[in-house]
């Protein structure tokens, strides 16, 4: 069967799949459609929680970024997984034993202020939309290639796929599609990575792979990538060329943006009891870990094969010369979604790859009679193509894409359902009609959710940059706003709802303003000569957060504090429930 045939055959499937369990498990009450029921079994918990935590950033984009960055990439990978032990111990149990349905509703009660929770609404939306646009534009990519279709055409049949199952479903719905898109993501995730494992280096588990010598080579995996990549002018894989200082703001963003994503917090609303939150944090971040132990390696792999297919070595002739392939098979599919493009910049029909901003290089290659760099390649495809570079079977390939669109589905579902329980429930029911009914409350929610899908739509469709790149944008603003007035709302006493809105405020604006500033207005700036004290758009978010906090316990110690039902409410959700 041919490959387009192929993969719509699995992909209908799949859609099938979680089209077929939102109709099983429809929301019939607002507690269904806000945290399914709170009757989740932390295992399913837990597996529903890493798929909406994997998104396409982790599908499809995370391996990208290593391939290409290499050592610098670490950073996504401790501040992802870290963020996790965050939430395991400072927020999940806590927020749960609270026992209500949405993050601004904590901020609302625990601030006892309806402006705290507008605030926390205004914060909530600006996070998940940003985090969504990352999505839709993974869903495009996916199918824009392996459907063959137009990146909008590919965007609208995830946006009804979404709009069916988030809106029909609620948590519940989402809930229970998730652990079957997990099952289906991480199995697409792993079939690949131990295929080319085992093709490189005789090792069929990646993670060993990762260390091992490549077959007929003699030389280590991430030696022989060394060497080629330095052999092309390109920084050492395995050296990090960012400062120490935005590798550590970067990594805290991430870390703290992880505890922070209101999407990932409602997941430990839905569990019956407060060890439950603990036990799906613990199966969660061992569902995770799977992956993301992983995806070094498929990067790794993925560079190596990228260049061996496009050099594959040296000729010997009288310049010196690197003979280059005329364009492969995989190539010319790619190249059709403008995804991956070649400019034959000399005329000489070959494909020369180089980093022609490297002044050194630079030199050597001219004396080649190359004329600058000829592929551009975009780094969310890589996942993607691998098992093409690598000629596995059409099967292979198929099961990849539907495990990409499983990822990004996922993660849209879960923001668009906190989107829409935003509206609904904090801003209609919340703030301006609190009278409404459970009837109409989920009519609202429903309608908030469709619109949430037209908005993450164009999104997707005019991203601000790469799939991981726009989601870790999201964990920074998640950090500068949210996090710090949940983590003082269950931790200090003292924390008011003065100071807990001017913190959320300041923190959200600023770091908002100079990801706008240098990702929007004035692009040419956005290098590390012209950021503040060294700190890159991906990790300002930590410096909003330290301004939130100290905006927030500043001002509450200068303001009227807490009132003392509100003090004793704080002391109670710290108790063990045995002692409360």
């Amino acid at each position: 069967m041919e490959l387009k045939t192929l993969t719509i055959v699995v992909v209908v499937l799949s859609f099938a799949l979680y089209i077929g369990i939102a109709i099983w498990s429809k929301a019939r009450s607002t507690g269904d459609f806000y945290v399914a029921g709170k009757g989740v079994n932390p295992i399913a918990n837990g597996m529903a929680t890493a798929a909406d935590w994997m998104s396409a950033a982790s599908f499809i984009s995370m391996a990208g970024i290593i391939a290409f960055a290499g050592y610098d990439a670490s950073v996504y990978l401790m501040g992802w997984t870290g963020g996790y032990v965050l939430l395991a111990l400072l927020l999940a149990p806590y927020l749960r034993k609270f026992g209500k349905f949405t993050v601004p509703q904590f901020i609302g009660d625990r601030y006892y202020s309806k402006t705290a929770r507008i605030v926390a609404v205004v914060c909530l939306i600006i996070i998940s939309f940003t985090y969504v646009a990352g999505q839709m534009r993974g869903v495009g990519i996916v199918f824009s290639r392996f459907l063959e279709v137009e990146i909008l055409t590919g965007l609208i049949i995830g946006m009804g796929i979404v709009f069916f199952y988030a809106v029909l479903g609620g948590m519940k719905g989402i809930t229970y599609t998730q652990v079957a898109q997990y099952c289906v993501l991480i199995f697409a995730y792993m079939v690949p990575a131990i295929f080319i494992s085992l093709q490189a280096t005789g090792n069929p588990i990646p993670q060993l792979a990762f260390g091992s010598e490549m077959t007929g080579e003699g030389m280590y995996l991430l030696s022989k990538l060394d060497s080629v990549v330095q052999s092309l002018g390109f920084t050492e894989y395995t050296e990090g060329s960012k400062s120490t200082v935005d590798v550590f703001f970067i990594t805290a963003a991430l870390m703290v943006g992880t505890a922070g994503l209101p999407h990932v917090i409602v997941r430990f609303f839905t569990v019956p009891k407060v060890a439950d939150a603990r036990k799906s944090a613990f199966w969660a971040l061992l569902f995770i870990s799977i992956l993301y132990t992983t995806a070094p390696a498929v990067g790794a792999l993925g560079r190596m094969n990228l260049i061996e297919t496009i050099q594959p070595g040296e000729v010997g002739t009288a310049t010196g010369n690197i003979e280059y392939s005329q364009k492969p098979a995989w190539f010319n599919t790619w190249e059709q979604t403008g995804l991956l493009t070649f400019e034959d910049k000399n005329g000489d029909g070959r494909i020369q790859y180089y980093n022609d901003k490297n002044e050194a290089f630079k030199a050597k290659a001219d004396s080649y009679g190359w004329q600058g760099n000829e592929l551009k390649v975009d780094r969310d495809i890589m996942v993607l193509a691998n098992p093409e570079i690598a000629q596995l079977p059409n099967w292979v390939i198929a099961l990849v894409a539907a495990g990409g669109i499983a990822a990004a589905l996922s993660t849209a579902a879960g923001l668009l359902l906190v989107i829409s329980a935003a509206i609904s429930h904090d801003l209609v029911k919340g703030v301006f009609v609190p009278q409404i009914s459970e009837k109409k409350e989920l009519m609202v929610g429903r309608m908030a959710a469709a619109f949430a899908v037209l908005v993450a739509g164009y999104l997707g469709y005019n991203p601000p940059g790469f799939v991981a790149q726009v989601v870790a944008l999201a964990f920074g603003l998640a950090a500068s706003s949210l996090f710090p007035a949940i983590l003082l709302g269950i931790f200090s006493k003292k924390a008011n709802k003065t100071g807990a809105i001017a913190g959320m405020i300041v923190g959200i604006v600023f770091t908002l303003s100079y990801i706008i500033y240098f990702k929007f207005m004035h692009l040419e700036l956005n290098n590390a000569e012209h950021w503040w004290f060294g700190i890159s758009p991906e990790g300002i978010g930590t410096l909003g957060m330290m301004l939130n906090f100290a905006v927030a316990i500043i001002v509450s110690k200068v303001t009227a504090p807490p009132p003392a039902e509100i003090q004793h409410l704080v002391e109670s959700i710290r108790v063990p429930k045995a002692l409360s």
